[in-house]
């Protein structure tokens, strides 16, 4: 762990401050594993996460009951886990006038799935291929008007329609209930499926921390870290060896690396006629990686393998709870920010010659206004500015607002990675930048890099996660 950097306690401000406890960052993994362990659902998760230090409505403070578990050995993981819960159904009905077929559960709740639904997810083999979880049944032979002949539970508890054209659709009681289409069961199951949760931090935060061994060896460990990063944005692995290729085998443990113009990996150091800001020992001020491309790498690990002699300190900002702040403060540049598209370039030769060209927000929003991305490098932001004029000066004042917030004080992680050190980051949420650094001539400073994308991740964070759960 960092030195000084001492582990946090939630206020109802939803800020992080210190505490005098410094074991408990060594226990963060697990809190977030927990949970997951528990429920093949989302529910507990769900509760979970909310009461932490994401703002509005789902603020509050972290169950005071997970605050202990611990990391070591994952152990506490495999006896916290828990089978889920067994659904069974009381009585099933076709409402033939409303085309839903209600379920009753025995603790009294209802569902309703509406009849095109069920047959169109029909789970027979003649309409999915299990094997694949793959619709077999073709659109041109879905009659999306069909009514329901029978409705009935059968003696294994399962809900069985049969059809005009006499085909019959059996359905699992807990895949039914996982699929219920309330508010909160869809709200529970997106949670679960896509981990949009986030924790928000500011400059008191102590970086997470795992074990490098144990993540590529243990799968509670990986599961732990990978829910980790995807909370707080940022896990820094320790006990990696200090030697070029350990960022590719931690990839390899995820599925495969993210090839862009600088290679499957990187190395900065200073080089002569860099074709790159980072490749140099200036400062860089915060940013995200590769805005330059149409999708920029959603994840990136960085390995120290030689500290610089002086300086070269890593600086963090959680770049959701920026933009948050942005938006309370001075709602018209965040505006700007999340409406106007800005031009980044990058050009050199590296892995091959390049010249790339995109356009971004600077602050990507989903459909709901929640941020889900940001796109922020000044130094491959293009002097191309496809603005008319009236909007340029609004544009400068809206990204300086945002940089402004990024540079303060208390808004900033500093640290200093040493050898073996991996830093592993959503590079869609963090921005990352370093102090300058004075490197010796039998001492030079350098890290190695790759990137990976989220689609990757997440797609291993679900199969280790069923791996758990199956194994608990």
């Amino acid at each position: 762990m960092y030195s000084g950097c001492k582990a946090f306690v939630l206020t109802d401000r939803q800020k992080l401050y210190r505490v005098n406890k410094p074991e408990m960052w060594t226990s963060t993994l697990a809190r977030f594993a927990r949970p997951a362990l528990q429920r093949s659902t989302a529910a507990v998760t769900c509760q979970v996460l909310k009461a932490c230090c994401r703002s509005g409505p789902a603020a509050g403070r972290l169950p005071p009951s997970l605050t202990s578990v611990q990391l070591r050995g994952q152990q506490s993981l495999v006896s916290a886990s828990h089978p889920a819960s067994r659904q069974l159904v009381r009585h099933a009905r076709a409402l033939d006038q409303e085309r839903l077929v209600e379920v009753e559960w025995e603790d009294g709740g209802h569902s309703s799935y509406p009849f095109t639904w069920l047959r169109d997810n029909c789970q027979c083999p003649l309409c999915t291929l299990q094997s694949a979880q793959a619709r077999v049944l073709l659109m041109c032979d879905l009659d999306i008007h069909a009514g329901v002949d029978t409705v009935e539970v059968t003696k294994d508890n399962k809900v069985s329609i049969v059809w005009p054209d006499q085909h019959t659709s059996v359905f699992d009681p807990e895949w039914l209930k996982k699929r219920c289409f309330s508010s909160a069961a869809r709200q529970s199951l997106q949670e679960e499926l896509f981990l949009n949760e986030r924790y928000y931090w500011d400059s008191t935060l102590c970086i997470p921390t795992a074990d490098f061994q144990q993540v590529l060896q243990d799968d509670n460990a990986a599961l732990a870290w990978l829910l980790a990063m995807r909370r707080f944005g940022v896990v820094c692995l320790k006990g990696a060896p200090a030697e070029q290729g350990q960022v590719a085998r931690l990839c390899e443990r995820i599925g495969f690396l993210r090839l862009t113009f600088y290679g499957h990996t990187w190395q900065v150091q200073d080089k002569y006629m860099a074709n790159n800001l980072a490749y140099t020992s200036k400062k860089l001020s915060v940013h995200t990686d590769y805005p330059a491309l149409n999708f920029p790498p959603g994840v990136q690990f960085i390995q120290c393998l030689c500290p610089a002699v002086e300086g070269g300190e890593s600086q963090l900002v959680d770049g959701f709870h920026v933009t948050q702040q942005l938006q309370r403060e001075d709602p018209e540049a965040f505006q700007i920010l999340t409406s106007l598209l800005v031009n980044f370039q990058d050009v050199g030769r590296d892995y091959c010659d390049f010249h790339l060209l995109s356009k971004h927000c600077i602050i990507d929003v989903d459909r709901d206004g929640r941020v889900h991305r940001i796109n922020f490098n000044n130094a491959t932001r293009d002097s191309v500015l496809d603005l008319p004029l009236h909007q340029v000066q609004p544009f400068y004042r809206a990204i300086k607002a945002f940089t402004d917030l990024m540079d303060r004080p208390e808004n900033v992680v500093s640290c200093r990675l040493e050898s073996g050190d991996i830093m592993t980051f959503d590079n869609w949420r963090l921005l990352h930048g370093r102090k300058s650094y004075i490197s010796s001539p039998d001492s030079s400073r350098h890290l190695e890099g790759a990137y990976l994308d989220w689609d990757v991740v997440m797609s291993r964070l679900h199969v280790l996660r069923n791996s758990v759960h199956k194994d608990s």
